[in-house]
C-alpha cells in the first residue's frame, strides 16, 4: 500500500506542475498561443503517416506489376492525394491572405480620404476666419450667451468647478468640444484632441501631419495587397500545372492499366485513375457553378439521395440538352431523355451527366436515386445484379449509407471480379464528387 502511494504521488506532482514525461523527454505544456501551431504540426505528421501507409499498401497491391508501370501509378496517386491537395490548401490560404490584404488597403485608403476631406473643410473655414480662430474659446463664448438653464450649462459648470486653473478650464472645454465631433473623421478628431492646438492653424498642421502618416500606411497596404494577389495567382498557376500533369499521367496510364491481368493490381490501378478523374470532375462543377453565379434553387433537398424539389415528382429543374442515343455496350436509352431534369448538385444530376459523358442515355424522370432501379424498366432499360462500367448503381433507402428516405445513385467506373469502383456526388456535399470501392458487387441493383 505504501509502495503504491509513493509511486502515485510523484506522478501527481508532475501532472500538477503541468509537465509530461514521455520516453525520457520532458515536454512543456502547450500554451494557448502555440495551440494552432502544435495542432498543425500534429495534423501534418498524421497526414504524412497516412500517406506513407497508403503508398505501402498500393505498392503491395501492385507487387506483380512491372516496376515502370507500378511507379507511374504510385506517382499519379501521390500527385492526386498529396501534391494537389497541398497545393489546393496553399491556394485557399493565399486567396484568404489576398482578400484580407485588399480589405486593409481599402480601409487605409478610406482613412486617408477622410483626412483629406477634413483638411479641405478646415482650409475653407480658415479662409473665412483666419488661422488664429479658436473653436474651443468660441464655443465657451456661445455657451455664456445661452440661457443659464439646461443640461448643457450644467455640464459647463461641472467643468468650471472641477478646473484647477483657467488653462485647465480651456483645455477641458476643448477636449469636451473635440469629443462631440464626428468620430468618423479620423484625422480631424486626432488633431482636435491635442489640447495644445488651440486654433485652426495648429489643427491644420496636425491634420497635414496625420495625412502624411496615413498616406504612407495606405501605400504600404496597397503594396502588400498587390504582393498578396500576385502570390495567390502564383499558387493558382502552380495548382493548375499540377492538375494538367495529372491529366497527362492519367491519359498515359489508362490504356496501360486496361491490360493488367492481376485482379488486385487492376482494381488498385483503377482506383488511382478514378481518384484523379474525380478531382477533374470537381473542378468542372466548380467552374460551372461560377459561370452560373453559384446559384442553386432554394428549397431543394440536400440529401445524398439526390431527390428533387417537391419530393419524388421527378424534378422541375431544367437541364436542357438533346436526347442521347444508347451506347454500343447495350446500355442506356433515348426514350424519356429530354435533358437533365434532376436537381443540380445532387447524385441523380451527376449520374445523368456522367453517363451522358460515357455515351449512355438516361431517362430524365427516374425520380430519387433509390427509385432508379424500380422505374428504369418502364423506359426499356435493363436492370439486374450484374455490374458493368457505366451502369447506374441504385441504392434503396438505407443501403450502404444511402439516405433513409431518398436512397442514392452512383455510376460504375470499374469492375474487378465481384468488386466495383463507383463515382458519386453529394455524399460529401452538393456538387462534390467522390469515389469508393464496394465489395460483394452482385448484391446491388444496376441500371444499364
Amino acid at each position: 500500500m505504501n509502495k503504491t502511494t509513493n509511486t502515485i504521488k510523484p506522478a501527481l506532482a508532475a501532472l500538477t506542475a503541468g509537465v509530461c514525461c514521455v520516453a525520457g523527454f520532458v515536454l512543456a505544456p502547450v500554451q494557448p498561443a502555440e495551440a494552432n501551431t502544435y495542432s498543425n504540426l500534429v495534423n501534418a505528421q498524421n497526414q504524412h503517416a497516412a500517406s506513407v501507409a497508403r503508398e505501402a499498401q498500393l505498392k503491395a497491391q501492385l507487387a506483380g506489376v512491372s516496376t515502370e508501370l507500378a511507379n507511374k501509378i504510385v506517382e499519379l496517386d501521390d500527385l492526386t492525394n498529396n501534391k494537389i491537395v497541398a497545393a489546393q490548401d496553399k491556394v485557399t490560404q493565399a486567396n484568404a491572405d489576398a482578400a484580407t490584404a485588399q480589405e486593409e488597403a481599402e480601409a487605409a485608403a478610406q482613412r486617408l480620404e477622410a483626412a483629406q476631406k477634413d483638411k479641405e473643410n478646415l482650409e475653407k473655414q480658415i479662409e473665412q476666419t483666419g488661422k488664429d480662430y479658436d473653436d474651443a474659446h468660441a464655443a465657451v463664448a456661445q455657451i455664456a450667451r445661452d440661457s443659464m438653464h439646461g443640461s448643457n450649462t450644467s455640464e459647463v459648470m461641472s467643468v468650471v468647478t472641477g478646473a484647477s486653473s483657467t488653462q485647465d478650464f480651456v483645455n477641458s472645454m476643448q477636449s469636451r468640444d473635440a469629443l462631440s465631433r464626428n468620430e468618423a473623421n479620423a484625422a480631424s478628431s486626432a488633431a482636435s484632441n491635442l489640447n495644445t492646438s488651440k486654433n485652426r492653424g495648429e489643427r491644420l498642421a496636425a491634420i497635414e501631419k496625420q495625412i502624411a502618416t496615413l498616406k504612407t500606411q495606405a501605400d504600404q497596404k496597397s503594396a502588400a495587397a498587390q504582393t498578396a494577389a500576385e502570390n495567390a495567382q502564383n499558387e493558382r498557376d502552380a495548382l493548375e500545372q499540377l492538375r494538367q500533369e495529372g491529366e497527362q499521367r492519367r491519359n498515359e496510364l489508362t490504356s496501360m492499366v486496361s491490360d493488367l491481368k492481376d485482379q488486385q493490381a487492376a482494381q488498385a490501378a483503377q482506383s488511382v485513375l478514378l481518384a484523379s478523374r474525380v478531382d477533374s470532375y470537381n473542378q468542372q462543377y466548380i467552374q460551372e457553378q461560377a459561370a452560373a453565379g453559384g446559384q442553386v434553387s432554394n428549397g431543394q433537398q440536400q440529401s445524398s439521395g439526390g431527390t428533387v424539389s417537391g419530393g419524388s415528382t421527378g424534378g422541375t429543374v431544367s437541364g436542357g440538352g438533346s436526347s442521347s442515343a444508347g451506347s454500343s455496350t447495350g446500355q442506356g436509352t433515348s426514350n424519356g431523355d429530354v435533358g437533365n431534369m434532376y436537381v443540380a448538385g445532387q447524385c441523380t444530376w451527376y449520374a445523368y451527366n456522367r453517363r451522358k459523358a460515357m455515351g449512355i442515355g438516361t431517362p430524365s424522370y427516374l425520380h430519387n436515386g433509390g427509385e432508379w432501379y424500380l422505374n428504369a424498366p418502364r423506359y426499356g432499360l435493363r436492370v439486374d445484379h450484374v455490374p458493368q462500367v457505366g451502369a447506374a448503381l441504385s441504392f434503396p433507402p438505407g443501403v450502404a449509407g444511402a439516405d433513409g428516405t431518398y436512397g442514392h445513385v452512383a455510376v460504375v467506373e470499374a469492375v474487378s471480379g465481384n468488386t466495383v469502383t463507383i463515382s458519386e456526388m453529394n455524399v460529401m456535399g452538393p456538387f462534390v464528387v467522390s469515389s469508393r470501392v464496394l465489395s460483394n458487387a452482385s448484391a446491388y441493383w444496376y441500371v444499364h
